[in-house]
């Protein structure tokens, strides 16, 4: 009588307690996981919810200011944040917090995350930079856009396409300006041609939820903004970060964004160096993306400039607010002065 391999029994057995635990999670996330857990709102200001060309019920937090019939109106503030697996305008707060009452701010939930329509559709980049124009259309005159991360290189896209509506685009920590890409990151993926059968693998309806809750349980979330804090995270992101990620339709949007398919391979060159309209990036130290060729494409682009806010990892505004805020203030004076020049 034969007998089997104890290295081969080991194998077997491993690999069935693989798949009682990948089915067991699958089950688990189906029944055992709460999706319609209550959101408040992200901003405590008036909502408005509107319909774009290519996106319906885009929600946006608003505080608007009256301000002297003079020349010395300041231009409209629009907040961008991320994109990300639970992105919402609430990354966005502290900006909105320190100029509400100073000037007309908005902050819009990007379709897909927060109040904004959640359905399963497909998430483009074309998608959120005709969102972006959607609002700034609809305000009606040049604004300040502040985008955060992937989203200004949407928010680039769209000065591009449409500088009339910016006075300006300030960058926190944007995507783009690596040197290179390596093949495990989403933006990488893209590069390499690999994010449709990612975003296929990722997508399939067996596992797509179980896929999504696993990357937004309470420790995932905490160990992704623990990566982007120099000190502790701050607990009202932690906190909402969870609750957006735990309602209906919350797994479609992110999906696109971790398959890689809403990066820009070649942002720099398409993009970037075609920006006509002042611009201003703020980073420093970040363990997603890079800056290597930043201080080159400055060089080379005098109406780019740039604000290193040290010590912080990719979200400036919640450990450096004040700095941050300085920051900005100084380069839409330099805005403001070559306008009047």
């Amino acid at each position: 009588m034969s007998q089997r391999s104890p290295f081969i029994t080991v194998l077997q057995a491993a690999a069935v307690a693989a798949t009682s635990a990948v089915g067991g999670w699958i089950v688990y996330s189906r029944f055992g996981i709460d999706h319609h857990l209550p959101l408040p709102p992200a901003i405590d200001a008036e909502r408005v919810h509107f319909d774009g060309i290519t996106s319906r019920n885009i929600n946006y937090y608003v505080d608007h200011v009256d301000q002297p019939l003079t020349g010395n109106q300041q231009p409209p503030l629009v907040l961008l944040h991320s994109i990300n697996a639970a992105a919402t305008a609430y990354e966005m707060k502290p900006l909105f917090e320190a100029y509400r009452g100073k000037r007309d701010v908005f902050a819009i939930d990007m379709p897909g995350f927060g109040f904004s329509d959640r359905s399963d559709q497909v998430y483009s980049k074309e998608l959120y930079k005709q969102a972006i124009l959607d609002l700034l259309s609809r305000i009606g005159k040049p604004a300040d856009v502040i985008a955060f991360s992937l989203s200004s290189e949407f928010a680039a896209s769209a000065a591009a396409e449409h500088p009339e509506y910016f006075r300006s685009l300030s960058m926190i920590s944007p995507a783009g300006f690596n040197t290179q890409l390596t093949k495990a990151s989403s933006a990488g993926a893209e590069q390499s041609g690999a994010s449709d059968s990612v975003y296929r693998f990722l997508s399939f309806p067996l596992w797509s939820q179980a896929i999504y809750d696993l990357l937004t349980i309470k420790p995932s979330i905490h160990w992704f903004l623990q990566s982007s804090f120099v000190g502790m995270v701050d607990q009202g992101l932690d906190a909402y970060d969870y609750l957006t990620a735990h309602q209906p339709g919350a797994r479609y949007a992110p999906l696109f964004f971790v398959s890689g398919k809403l990066f820009e391979s070649n942002i720099r060159e398409d993009v970037y160096s075609k920006l006509t309209i002042p611009a201003l990036v703020i980073y420093d130290q970040d363990n997603f993306v890079r800056f290597d060729a930043l201080l080159d494409h400055v060089a080379q682009h005098p109406n780019w400039h740039t604000a290193r806010i040290v010590p912080t990892l990719g979200i400036p505004q919640f450990e450096k607010l004040s700095e941050v805020v300085q920051a900005l203030d100084s380069f839409w004076t330099l805005v403001s002065q070559s306008q009047t020049s």
